[in-house]
This record gives structure tokens, sequence and C-alpha cells, in this order.
């Protein structure tokens, strides 16, 4: 009797842990959409390891919270936790079947100076040079304001993303910057899945509620200021949920090609690294209330994307020494360029692609490498020789390129094209590794307007009452030009301060 007793309850409890990992209430709600999303869904849970996170469900849903955060991204969590630590009750409705939004295509890392982890490895960095290096990278047109407060606190994001359990201990240097400034995973993976992943940890810890499948249709007001959102759950069951304060973290407009199309019609063809939800919903949503947009012109293409796949790869992989050859087998730009001057170099080019051509030692030291070889982007070659007849360039010319690289990287002089970063380690143990790459877009600086504060602001410059935003659909911190590894700062330090001030804001009801 005993045994029987004991075997039902060992059933019971096992039924129940399936249920809570398997995400509740919304599991039934991802049934419903097809079989193709389903393959997508698992396409994406495979790279961000979001299919072992349980999301709240929705029986659990109040009519009422202190805070709501649209969107479920970086800035989205981090504000969350920041809302929580002085006392408030968030909430996070997500539209998409899962949390991280471009957050989990991060790749690169999160720039930052006068780090700790920077002062341990003797950089010699300063907040200064991050900001006189930003605002030459944005072609002076950043929002100046902005672009102080962002780089003042930096090293404090570093630091309280540290002591929530999310260590960005290893250092590499992406393009426009002149010192390594830019934090990783100690063993150097892609930022993006270690990020989204420790911070939906520490939601759950803080049980924070996270709804997917909850796509906010619009902000309500009343007495003239926020007062909650319009939200339908499941793509057919709408509600208005209440608040004191509303944080928009919806992302930019990356994957909407029409609203892409009215500003940039350049930009028609061109594939997008952006995930589907980067529609620009909460931009729209916010320029109904009176908020107003700026730099909405100004879209980042990416000079290094893999195009069939529409796959960022990450800007870590030169920043750890590749280098960049066209079909001739040559060097063509510095890599280590801005953006926008290796995307342009590249357009130059007959084919508009290029290879991105490394060794052994630069794909131990890039772990998002292990990425794209698990997706069939990598070509290998066990001698530069070999490496040349997989990708089609001439043999003579490849094993040129990269004696003189070598040789430049041993006198610490790209007498070619002057680059003067990521020169730590030459092209020369095999084997020999490309990856054929062509510009896509990859993100969008223009977006609403806030102050520093995270406030939303309407035309005349003032604050739009209990309304804040940060991360990709605000506008003004990049100006023309983005610097690889400033959008994952941006959500961290905006995300945290939106998280505070929305709380402050709330307290003084």
């Amino acid at each position: 009797m005993k045994k029987n007793v004991a075997t039902t309850l060992i059933l019971v409890l096992s039924l129940m842990l399936a249920i809570a990992g398997c995400g509740n209430g919304n599991q039934n709600q991802n049934q419903s959409q097809g079989n193709d999303k389903k393959e997508e869904t698992k396409e994406t849970e495979a790279v961000s390891g979001a299919s072992q996170v349980g999301y709240t469900p929705i029986d659990q849903l109040k009519d009422k919270y202190d805070i709501i955060i649209v969107g479920a991204g970086g800035a989205a969590m981090s504000a969350a936790l920041e809302a929580k630590e002085k006392g408030m009750n968030p909430v996070i409705f997500e539209k998409m079947p899962m949390a991280g939004g471009n957050t989990t295509k991060s790749s690169s890392g999160m720039n930052a100076s006068e780090t700790k982890f920077q002062k341990e490895q003797g950089i010699n960095d300063s907040n200064d040079s991050f900001y006189e290096e930003t605002l030459k990278g944005g072609h002076d047109t950043n929002d100046k304001e902005m672009l102080r407060f962002f780089v003042d606190n930096s090293a404090s994001a570093i630091d309280w993303l540290d002591s929530i359990g999310i260590r960005l201990n290893n250092i590499t240097i992406t393009g426009g910057m002149s010192e390594k400034r830019t934090h990783r995973p100690e063993d150097g993976s892609a930022v993006g899945q270690y990020l989204v992943n420790g911070l939906l940890k520490n939601i759950q810890e803080q049980e924070i509620p996270l709804f997917v499948n909850a796509n906010v249709m619009e902000i309500t007001e009343q007495d003239g200021k926020v007062s909650g959102v319009k939200v339908i759950f499941d793509q057919n069951d709408e509600k208005n949920i209440a608040a004191d304060a509303v944080v928009v973290t919806a992302g930019g407009y990356g994957s909407n090609m029409d609203m892409i199309a009215e500003v940039r019609s350049d930009l028609k063809g061109l594939v997008t690294t952006n995930q589907e939800g980067s529609t620009g919903d909460g931009i729209k949503m916010i320029e109904k209330l009176g908020g107003v947009t700026v730099d909405m012109d100004q879209i980042q293409v990416h000079p290094t994307v893999q195009q069939e796949k529409s796959y960022l790869i990450g800007e870590a992989v030169r920043g750890e020494g590749a280098i960049l050859v066209s079909s001739e087998g040559k060097r063509f730009a510095n890599e280590l360029d801005t953006r926008d001057n290796v995307t342009a170099a590249i357009n130059t080019l007959p084919e508009k692609s290029a290879y991105l051509v490394f060794d052994s030692g630069v794909k131990s030291r890039a772990k998002a490498i292990q990425q794209y070889e698990k997706m069939g982007f990598v070509i290998q070659g066990d001698s530069i020789e070999a490496l040349a007849k997989e990708i089609g360039v001439p043999a003579d010319q490849l094993q040129t390129t990269l004696d003189t690289w070598n040789n430049a990287v041993k006198d610490k002089k790209d007498a070619e094209f002057g680059r003067t970063t990521a020169m730590d380690n030459d092209l020369s143990s095999g084997p020999y590794y490309a990856i054929k790459i062509a510009p896509g877009i990859h993100y969008t600086m223009g977006g609403v307007k806030i102050n520093t504060n995270t406030e939303v602001l309407n035309k005349d410059g003032e604050a739009i009452p209990g309304l804040f935003a940060a991360g990709e659909l605000t506008g003004g911190l990049h100006g023309q030009n983005r610097i690889g590894g400033n959008s994952v700062a941006e959500i961290i330090i905006f995300g945290r301060q939106a998280g505070i001030q929305s709380a402050e804001f709330v307290k003084a009801q």
C-alpha cells in the first residue's frame, strides 16, 4: 500500500514539474499557431535557451500593476528588476512566444569604460575617451546629454550585472574604438544568449510576472497621464490592464520593411538581421500619445551578414583578428573601421560581398564561431591553399595577403589600410576558415525622443506623465552610426534607469 502511494506521489510530482517547465497556460496558446510557427519557434529556442523558461500562466493575470513593461528584451528585464528592487509590482508583456527580442541575437559584447574588469586586466580606459570615440563614430550627431549619461553609467551597469550573476569579464574590441571595452561572457561566447538567460533567471527568482503571446495594442490615458494598456492575449482575448506607469521597450523597426521604405527607399531588397517582432509597434503607440521621434532615417547596415539566413556575424570575430578579403583574395579596407565605412567598402566591390578569413586562434577566442559552424556558415581549409580552393579565390594571392597581414601584425603597422586595433595575434595557426558575408539591415538608430530619466518627450520637450521608454525604440543616442557593443550597453543602462525612474514616478503619485 505504501509503495503504491509513493509511486502515485512520484507521478504527480513529475507531472507538476513537467507542467511548470513547459511554461504553463501559454503552452496551449503556442500549439494553435501551426506547424510552421512551431518550427520557427524551435529554431529560435535552440539559439536562446528559452525552451527551459516557464512563463507566467494567463490565469495569474491581474487587473492592475504598479508598472507595465512592454516588450521582454534586455531593457525590459533590466527595468523590471530595478522596479522590483524599488518595491514596485511590475509586469512584462511580450507579443512574441518567448522573451529576448533582438537582445538574443546580440553577439559581440557590451561596451563600457573604466570598469573593474578593465582595471584588473591592465586596460587603461576613460569615460571621456569612450564619449569622444562614440561621438566621432556617430559623426558628431549624437544627443550629447544622452551620450554623457550613457558612458558615465556604463561601468556601474557592468557591476550591476555581475551582482546578479551575469559576469562579462572577457574583453575585446569593436570598430571605431581605440581600447578594449567590449565586455563578453567569461568564455568569450556570444553575449545575447547569456544575457537573456541570466536576466530571465533573475526575473523568475524575483517572481516578476512575464506573459508571452501578449500583444500590447494601445497605451491608455486618463486625466492627462498614462493609465495602462490594451493587450491581446493569444491573438483573440483583449483586456484592459491598469498601471500607474508604462515603460515601453518594444524594440526598433528593423523588420518592418514598410516603415524602412518610408524613410530609406535605398535599402529596399537588403536582408535584415532583426527578429520578426521588431516592427516599430512601440514607436507608433507612443506617437499616438504625442511622443515625437528623432533620426528615423538613420538605419544601420551591418557589413558582415550571412545572407542565406540573414544572420549577423558578430564584430568580435574581427575584434579577435580576422580580416576581410574580396573575391580576388585581397584586403580592401580597415576591418575595424566604423560599420558604415566597412559597409561602404564592401559595396564598392563588383560582387558587393566578401569573405571573413580567420585561423584556429581566432576561432578559439571568439566562441560565437561555434554557433556559426552549427548553422553551416563556416568554410574550412587545412592550409591557406586549401581554403582558397574552397572559397574560389586565387591561392597565391590569398597567401600573399595573409603573409602581408602577418608581417603587419608583427610590426604593429598596417601600411595598406591603417588598421591599428585587433592586431594582437597573427593568422598563422591552421586550419583556416572563411565565412561569406555581405551587408544587411541591422539596427535602427532612430526612435522616440527621451531624456536621461527615460521620460518620453512631446513636441514641446515636456515629459508625458507616466510614460517611459528605453532600448532600440528610442532615438538620438547613436547619431548617424552606432558603434558595435553600444546597443547592449544602452539596453542595460537605460533599461535600469527606466525601472528606477518609473518607480520614483509611481511613489510620488
